[in-house]
Formats: structure tokens, C-alpha cells, sequence
């Protein structure tokens, strides 16, 4: 956000709240448009979207007493978006960098103010009024990597090793970029990291500085390792837990698992995409596993009781009650896949009845008299009569 956009939002508008709202008035207020606008309630809504964000913008000024009196303060001083003549009258023109007006106590319209608008715009545009950034923390960058697991490994959980390549702090040089370890601060930028550049209408912004990246630091003997930049690739093999229940496809953060910080910030977070084989005989659906079970004819029709396999457990027995088409499917219930609440999905399995290729003897004969006893019986009849009257 620019120091031009901060000073002409008016973020009592955008909470619907009057400018003297109490604390309650205006949490109630957030919470309230919160709810409406939050994304998880809009899916695909761009505008509720951007909405949330204003929402959220406004209660992170005027949540907070102290941001929200500085930027009282900073309203009244320029008005509802525009500065107050100076000195050269209505007319007049204004070039000035807004970090020197509140910079420090001894400016001569900041002085009143102690410093806190500098405070206040320092966290906005990441500079503080004494220019410090390059002391600020940094958070390390996410990395993102990939994973093939096993069928089983997948539904169980597996801890595996993964090799990783990021941006860290240069070995050679301790992160400092000078091989002497004694790097100097940036003439450009005076150790800031940045540099002001006019933006019209009298604004000055700020930009990194393009000599030292940002950094505030630049080595008189650039380290023969990272070029001077105090960052280098590192590789590193990690030992990384994927939860039970994953699914092929499925992108797993894990935070702080990331590239390291610079100056003590925190390490960014690792994605992981994984990857899940097949199975021979298993397979899946959401949380349930899927087998499919093999029965004689007699099995099926008569009825009886069918041992199934589970996914790394002892068998289980379904019965088959008397009749059993083919394509049943039956469930054995705890017998699948893990959910995120620790419990189990169920076992689906689907009865498939096996016809032998080839029949001969004792078994032959019995299936003779089987017809034999059967020769009246059409299971096609239904069939031909829901044909005729369609």
C-alpha cells in the first residue's frame, strides 16, 4: 500500500462504524463483515474476495489503539487525501519525502508527533523512521518438492528422506558476502536497503536498492562463493513424516521446513506433492478401499461364509447370504483408509462369481441335473416384457 492510498482510505466507511466507535463497535463490526465476506463462504467470488481484504485492512488500523491514533492524526494533518497549503499558499506546490516529515521529532511538522507516524508507515512500507530495514528479519522462501509413495504408505503414513536445494546463508562468508567477513554499508541507500523515488503529486516511494538488493550491506571483497550477495544453494536431505491417509496428487505444507531466513527470520514451509503408486489387488474411494472377491457359483447361491483380505491386517469372513448376485457389494466396516480424526474408512468389497472354464466329471454331471431340475425356469422373461411394454 502507498502512503497516498493510507492517508485517503477511510477505513470508518469500510467497517460502517462512525469515526468516535468504541473497541467493541468496531470488533463487532469485523466480525460481523467478516463472516459475510470471508472466501470459505464466497468460493470464486473475486469481489468478496477483495472486500475481506479492505475489511481486514481497515480492522488492522483501527483495531489497533495505536495505529488507529496515528492514523487520526495523519487524516487530520493532509485531510480527506490531500495536504494543507504550506507555505506557498493555495497555490503553491509541495516535493517532499514524506520518511523526512516523519522521520523524527526534530522535523518541523513531525515533531508533534513524536516519531509514531513514522512508526506506523514504517510497517506499512517495510522501512522504520530511523531507517533500519536492513536489520529487520527476512522469512526464508518456500520450497516446493515431490514424493512417490506406495499404496501402503499412503494409507499408513511413511516417514521418508528428501533432498532438498534452497537458497541459504553462504557458508564461506557466514552470510555476510564478504570474504573478510567484513562487508560496509551501502553508500546508496546508507544502509537502509532503499531508495526514494517520485512518484508525482508530491509523494516520494521507495524502492529496493538496486545496489545491494535490499540488503543494506555491500562487501569491499565480494566472497568467490555467492558473488557478494551473502546467499548461497545449499543442499540438504531431510527426513520428512507424510501422514496416514494421503491421496495421489495431494499437496502437503509443512512449516517452517522451508529455505532458512536471513538476519534470524523464520524458514519458509515446504509443499510436498505426492505421488501414489497402485496396488495389485486393493484400491480406493475417498476414504474406503476397494477389493473385489472371487465366489463359486454355489457360494453365491447357496450361501456360506468368504475369508477377504485387508490392506496389512489378518483376513476377515463376510457371510454371503443365499442368492448373492454378482457385483454385491459388501462392506467390512474399520477396514480402510486412515481419516484425519485417527479413525478408519470401511472395506468395500464386491462379490465377482467365478465360472470354471472347464467342467468335467462328478461336477459335470450335477450341473446337468441342475438344468435338468431348472428347465423351467426363464430368468429372461422379465426382461422380454419390460422390452414389449417400453
Amino acid at each position: 500500500m502507498s502512503t497516498k492510498d493510507f492517508i485517503e482510505k477511510d477505513y470508518y466507511k469500510v467497517l460502517g462504524v462512525p469515526k468516535d466507535a468504541t473497541e467493541a463497535e468496531i470488533k463487532k463490526a469485523y466480525r460481523k463483515l467478516a463472516r459475510e465476506f470471508h472466501p470459505d463462504a464466497n468460493k470464486g467470488n473475486a469481489k468478496a474476495e477483495e472486500r475481506f481484504k479492505e475489511i481486514s485492512e481497515a480492522n488492522d488500523v483501527l483495531g489497533d489503539p495505536k495505529k488507529r491514533k496515528e492514523y487520526d492524526e495523519a487524516r487530520a494533518l493532509f485531510g480527506n487525501g490531500g495536504f494543507r497549503p504550506g507555505p506557498g499558499g493555495a497555490g503553491g506546490s509541495f516535493n517532499f519525502d514524506l520518511g523526512d516529515l516523519f522521520g523524527g521529532a526534530g522535523g518541523a511538522q513531525g515533531g508533534g508527533f513524536g516519531g509514531g507516524l513514522g512508526d506506523v508507515f514504517g510497517g506499512l512500507f517495510n522501512r522504520g523512521g530511523t531507517g533500519t530495514s536492513r536489520t529487520q528479519p527476512r522469512r526464508g522462501q518456500d520450497i516446493d518438492t515431490e514424493v512417490t509413495l506406495s499404496f501402503t504408505e499412503a494409507i499408513e503414513g511413511a516417514t521418508v528422506p528428501l533432498r532438498m536445494s534452497s537458497q541459504a546463508p553462504c557458508k564461506a562468508c557466514s552470510g555476510t558476502g564478504d570474504k573478510n567477513g567484513t562487508p560496509r554499508v551501502c553508500p546508496t541507500c546508507v544502509g537502509t536497503g532503499q531508495v526514494a523515488r517520485g512518484s508525482g503529486g508530491g509523494f516520494s516511494l521507495t524502492d529496493p536498492c538496486p545496489d545491494c538488493k535490499g540488503r543494506g550491506l555491500m562487501a569491499e571483497h565480494p566472497c568467490l562463493e555467492c558473488k557478494g550477495s551473502g546467499r548461497a544453494k545449499s543442499s540438504r536431505t531431510m527426513q520428512v513424516r507424510i501422514p496416514a491417509g494421503v491421496t495421489d496428487g495431494q499437496r502437503i505444507r509443512l512449516r517452517g521446513k522451508g529455505a532458512p531466513g536471513e538476519r534470524g527470520g523464520p524458514a519458509g514451509d515446504l509443499y510436498v506433492v505426492v505421488h501414489v503408486g497402485e496396488h495389485p489387488v486393493f484400491g480406493r474411494k475417498g476414504d474406503n478401499l476397494t477389493v473385489t472377491v472371487p465366489v463359486t457359483f454355489t457360494e453365491a447361491a447357496l450361501g456360506g461364509e468368504v475369508r477377504v483380505p485387508t490392506l496389512g491386517g489378518p483376513a476377515v469372513t463376510l457371510k454371503l447370504p443365499p442368492g448373492t448376485p454378482n457385483g454385491r457389494t459388501m462392506r467390512a466396516r474399520g477396514k480402510g483408509a486412515v481419516r484425519k480424526d485417527g479413525t478408519r474408512g470401511d472395506l468395500l468389497v464386491t462379490v465377482e462369481v467365478s465360472v470354471p472354464k472347464d467342467v468335467s466329471g462328478k461336477a459335470r454331471d450335477a450341473l446337468e441335473a441342475y438344468r435338468e431340475a431348472t428347465a423351467g425356469e426363464d430368468p429372461r422373461a422379465e426382461l422380454f416384457e419390460a422390452a414389449k411394454g417400453a
